[in-house]
């Protein structure tokens, strides 16, 4: 079993008033260059002001970079809880989140229950009750710093706009592919971002999931409430495969993964005799390679890394797992890392943290730390201390003595 500990008052651990739905690392260098070449398109400046700018966005990215964009509210009832995209910054050196957002959206009736952050820097999508909306980024500069802020973008995503609730959203890894899925059954995927329909299936499942990509866009798999989930041909727009489960299985999340020699594998996640399990699958047969039971309880959010060597498990119970996709071993366990449901987890790109956030209106960073391999066990250690110690003790004539004295004996 891995590292473990319980969440605590910690730095790393913040709450903002907003029980959260969506969270993810902000791309930040590809946002600072859509920033900075929007800046240039509207400037009229000498080259060397525009070069300093590009130092300064560069410059920024180790410094200033470390932003993590959180998605929630109340919903449309007046609870008196705010419906928000909310900004914080993550500082790696102190591991502490911000304990007030450096930046707020609010979003009045509607609530962001999903969201999804575009690879590019083009911005986020938000899935409100009846629509997804489009927002975008944007900053207030100063002599110290570049402050990252939202705002609503002027697109209107007309595809998008009065369909009912949206349950999964996923972009491909470029960016230029969408795919969006309703509790109503419906699967849409757009080019991005002229928004023009890849395909559209009104009976895709009884209600939508989860959505993920395969790492080279070939491939989109979808889950559904009941019934198998299906793998479609992006570019045929077709289902090749369907994934059956087992009597006692249900599964609730899927992603695609790099694996090592560039192979690709797919991951479920969900349920299996009440207990939280993983499956594995052959992106060339569409059979089952592996399956395991990670958790005792329930798994509420599931994810993987970018590079495919880390799975990372949320729990019903608040508590986060850190998985070896190579052993499947548990290598980080933080237990009670919220006092509510984990609803989301996300990996930042190079797969050094991890973001989590919960229905207690927390969010948390927990940096991952690296299981060392190929050390000696503390057994083995121990075994070689006490055989040096007994043979110094039997060269000194000090071991026969002892011997004797207990009635033992040892042969050498």
């Amino acid at each position: 079993m891995g590292k473990k500990s319980k969440g605590s008052d910690h730095p790393c651990l913040q709450k903002y008033g907003v029980p959260f739905f969506g969270a993810a690392f902000v791309p930040y260098k590809e946002v600072r260059s859509k920033l900075s070449n929007l800046q240039e398109d509207h400037r009229d400046s000498s080259t060397d002001e525009i070069s300093d700018d590009k130092s300064a966005a560069v410059s920024g990215t180790s410094d200033h970079g470390n932003y993590v964009v959180l998605a929630g509210g109340g919903g449309e009832g007046h609870s008196g809880i705010p419906n928000s995209i909310i900004l914080a910054r993550f500082d790696f050196d102190s591991n502490s989140l911000s304990a007030q957002p450096v930046a707020k959206l609010g979003l009045g009736s509607d609530c962001p229950y999903r969201m999804v952050v575009h690879p590019g820097g083009d911005g986020i999508i938000c899935a409100l009750s009846k629509s997804c909306r489009l927002i975008e980024w944007d900053e207030v500069k100063s002599a110290e710093d570049h402050k990252l802020v939202l705002k609503a973008s002027d697109k209107v995503l007309t595809p998008l706009e009065d369909i009912k609730q949206q349950l999964a959203l996923a972009f491909n890894a470029e960016g230029s592919i969408l795919a969006v899925g309703g509790e109503d059954g419906n699967l849409r995927v757009f080019k991005w971002p002229g928004m023009e329909v890849l395909l559209h299936d009104a009976q895709a499942h009884s209600s939508v999931k989860d959505l993920s990509f395969s790492p080279d866009g070939k491939f989109l798999i979808s889950l559904g409430r009941g019934g198998p989930g299906r793998v479609w041909d992006v570019s045929s727009s077709t289902v090749v495969a369907s994934l059956q489960k087992e009597n006692d299985e249900v599964f609730a999340f899927c992603r695609f993964s790099q694996s090592d020699g560039g192979h690709h594998v797919l991951y479920t996640a969900g349920v299996k005799g009440q207990r939280g399990s993983i499956v594995s699958w052959n992106t060339t047969s569409w059979k089952r390679m592996g399956s395991k039971q990670v958790v005792r309880d329930p798994i509420s959010s599931f994810n993987v890394s970018s590079d495919g060597k880390l799975l990372s498990v949320g729990t019903i119970e608040g508590d986060i797992l850190v998985i070896n996709s190579r052993n499947m071993q548990v290598q980080n366990l933080i237990r009670k890392a919220h006092l509510g449901m984990v609803t989301t987890l996300a990996f930042t790109n190079d797969s050094r943290a991890l973001v989590s956030a919960s229905m207690d209106s927390s969010a948390r960073v927990t940096v991952i730390e690296e299981k060392k391999s190929g050390g000696l066990s503390m057994w083995v250690i121990m075994f070689i201390l006490f055989a040096i110690a007994v043979y110094f003790l039997k060269q000194e004539g000090i071991l026969p003595q002892l011997l004797e004295k207990t009635g033992c004996t040892i042969q050498m």
